[in-house]
């Protein structure tokens, strides 16, 4: 083999494994789930990418002094707009967690897609769930 053809083989691998990385560590979704509790904090922030963050306080309770909080980022503008609406609700929330975040899609690792159910104080589902 040439000396050019061994840079060329070297740089594709290196390249190949790059992308796998950046694949696996930033598209990857590593879990789905959901989460259900009184949505606390939602706003829009950040300094060049203008990123949905929010914070919902799970129901129970811990023996420690740790808050039960579950911080979330949203890509999805309806989403968005369906959250920054019910604050101080109930809410049931689908999530995906990745490896790493973006930061054009969140700040946190947890990015909510859809919300599930919205519960009223009285008990009344707004939304029912699927």
């Amino acid at each position: 083999m040439t000396k050019q053809k061994i840079i060329w083989s070297f740089t594709l691998i290196v390249l190949l494994l790059l992308t796998a990385f950046i694949y696996w560590r930033f598209y990857f979704v590593y879990s789905e789930g959901t989460k259900a509790g009184q949505l606390n904090t939602f706003q829009q922030k950040g300094f060049v990418f203008k990123t949905y963050e929010g914070v919902i306080i799970q129901s129970g309770f811990k023996a420690n002094v740790q808050s039960n909080e579950f911080i979330f980022s949203v890509e999805d503008k309806k989403v968005a707009d369906i959250l920054s609406q019910n604050s101080g609700r109930e809410l049931n929330l689908h999530y995906k967690r990745y490896l790493g975040a973006l930061p054009w899609r969140g700040v946190e690792k947890y990015i909510v897609d859809s919300v599930l159910e919205i519960r009223t104080a009285v008990g009344e589902t707004i939304i029912q769930p699927k």
